[in-house]
């Protein structure tokens, strides 16, 4: 029998007007299985296959004792029916697919194919649009300190609902997942932005834990509102939940009142969406980074808490990955964030960084022009492969310019010569074997070990006739 707290909670969700058929020790197993792969699926079959019985006026065991052909007949009639009532293809889709379920679970397998126009399709969403960034200040504006950090867990850090409140409202976000946020006394601050937003595997779609970064837009808003809490004398300790309920009623807020918290302020800046399409923001501001050259897909898959070649070496490592690499995919989203934001990041209004790129792209234009060596400017230009910072690499380069300009030709010595690596794991077994051929044939010294390559120039002795010019000051 199903339990009372069990029965209890289901009676404040959607789906009540079946839940007596819970009742049933079968249906009820065949839920609870069903939920233990996802609650809102198990929810949602249940409602599908109790509107299904009503309306052929059939119980779901006296389904399940109809001869197969009976059924798939019976099938085939509800999706004729549902399209002359012009329902979408894809609700058909999921009422067969629960009832289907349902068979499966007591042995029936119903082998006819049954075809379902558009099943695929969604014309509810047809013309919903991803806000721009002019439209989400819109929706920031138009929200309180809650719905507006709802609102940048979104589409900032890419977070599903169901990560800031599950659908049972028992878990969510804590601050505990934010490890970079301190609070001290009566501060509260981010020792480092963009912030890591950790999600645990329990609250995570894929069941697998991965991690995200909040703008420094997104971080400010966050402290507005904990500072706000604590006004209000709520004690913060390292279990709060980001997004609190109102009411004391559950330590967590559902992922449904999540949705009504930013639906509010999408319809005050007349946004007709659903909550969720600040999510689909996230990524097509990531995907414009993308096309900058500023974000990786890679990074980007893993942000959005997709399965892919990140996400798989996280998984392997037991949800570790070196710290070099976390640092570059924060470099990454911190680049990429003027996308995200609606103010203009302290740190890029033209950042350090992009300002030292910019020059050096400056700079290698104008050794282009000077004649310095080509491969010089190649493996200079390789930056996720190279020792060198950018400001280096123009030291180096204005180093080179200045020497031709002179005038004054030589041959370099191997001491004045940067080393290169480039890192094996990075590459291909066939770009692997192009650079060691490549930088052979054209003068320069290749060593190797299981990690790395590296390649440096030779001295004029070892360079057999292959020589690099530069002009000595």
């Amino acid at each position: 029998m199903i339990s009372k707290s069990r029965s209890e909670g289901r009676r404040r969700g959607r789906g009540k007007k079946y839940i007596s058929l819970l009742q049933n020790k079968n249906i009820e197993r065949w839920y609870n299985n069903v939920a233990r792969g996802s609650v809102i699926t198990a929810d949602v079959y249940l409602r599908r296959l109790g509107s299904f019985c009503k309306d052929y006026n059939v119980t779901p065991e006296k389904l399940i004792k109809m001869k197969e052909k009976t059924i798939g007949n019976l099938l085939l009639d509800a999706v004729s029916d549902l399209e002359e009532k012009k329902s979408a293809g894809s609700y058909i889709a999921s009422i067969i697919k629960a009832v289907k379920s349902w068979l499966a679970f007591n042995d029936i397998i119903v082998k006819r194919k049954i075809k379902i126009k558009g099943a695929a399709d969604t014309p509810s969403l047809a013309d919903e649009s991803v806000p721009t960034q002019a439209e989400l200040k819109q929706i920031f504006l138009h929200a309180d300190t809650r719905g507006r950090t709802a609102c940048a867990l979104l589409a900032h850090a890419g977070l599903r609902n169901q990560v800031l409140g599950n659908y049972k409202g028992d878990d969510g976000l804590r601050i505990k997942d934010f490890p970079e946020l301190s609070i001290e006394g009566k501060e509260i601050l981010f020792k480092k932005t963009p912030a890591m937003v950790i999600v645990r595997k329990e609250l995570s779609k894929s069941r697998k834990k991965y991690f995200t970064f909040l703008s420094e837009e997104g971080c400010e808003y966050l402290i507005d509102y904990l500072n706000e809490r604590r006004r209000n004398g709520e004690k913060l300790t390292e279990n709060s939940s980001i997004i609190p309920p109102k009411r004391a009623l559950k330590p967590f807020i559902c992922s449904m009142n999540i949705g009504n918290i930013i639906r509010k302020p999408l319809s005050g800046a007349g946004i007709e969406a659903r909550p969720y399409v600040l999510r689909p923001y996230f990524d097509t501001m990531l995907m414009v980074a993308e096309s900058k050259h500023l974000m990786i897909k890679d990074y980007r898959t893993f942000f959005m808490g997709h399965t892919g070649d990140i996400e798989n070496r996280y998984t392997t490592n037991k949800g570790r990955l070196p710290n070099q690499v976390i640092e570059d995919m924060r470099e990454a989203y911190r680049k990429s964030q003027k996308f995200l934001q609606t103010t203009i990041p302290e740190t890029d209004v033209v950042t350090k960084s992009d300002a030292k790129a910019r020059d050096l792209e400056l700079v290698k234009n104008l050794a282009k022009n000077m004649g310095v060596h080509p491969d010089v400017l190649q493996v200079i230009d390789n930056a996720r492969l190279s020792y060198l910072n950018d400001e280096e690499k123009m030291d180096f380069l204005m180093k080179e310019i200045g020497k031709l300009y002179k005038g004054k030709i030589e041959e370099i010595s191997p001491e004045e010569s940067p080393q290169f690596r480039f890192i094996k794991e990075e590459l291909t077994e066939k770009e692997i074997e192009e650079i060691r051929k490549k930088y052979r044939k054209n003068g320069w010294s290749v060593t190797e070990d299981d990690d790395d390559i590296y390649i440096s120039r030779k001295s004029k002795e070892k360079q057999k006739g292959q020589k690099i010019k530069v002009i000595k000051d």
